[in-house]
């Protein structure tokens, strides 16, 4: 299976904004739909935005509450996930992974190692 690679986490300050980006090495994610969710510690992974391979639409989870977008960059082979007015229980090791469709649980990639972001004062 594929291995999707995630980066752009840090620490950032409670109202901050990141973006992270996820990729692959010689796999194209063009017309894939990637989904990015989220595990804090102690927590189950939980899915955090969607974005669909066939009419580019893309879905956000409650979790996200209006702050997140997710966008494609088919050029450089990368879905990013920015991310507005964190809060602190925001904090968590954000993953990507390739999903067989917005409203399906099921993935298709391999777990990758995460992005750590960390929202503190």
């Amino acid at each position: 299976q594929v291995q999707l690679v995630e980066s752009g986490g840090g620490l950032v300050q409670p109202g901050g904004s990141l973006r992270l980006s996820c990729t692959a090495s010689g796999f194209s994610l063009v017309h894939r739909t990637i989904g990015w969710f989220r595990q804090a510690p102690g927590k189950e992974r939980e899915g955090v935005a969607c974005i669909s391979s066939t009419d580019g639409y893309w879905y956000e989870t409650d979790v996200a509450k209006g702050r997140f977008t997710i966008a494609r960059d088919n050029a450089k082979n990368t879905v990013y996930l920015n991310m507005y007015r964190l809060e602190p229980q925001d904090t968590a090791v954000y993953y990507c992974a390739i999903k067989d469709g917005c409203g399906s649980s099921s993935i298709s990639s391999s777990w990758g190692q995460g992005t750590q972001v960390t929202v503190s004062s």
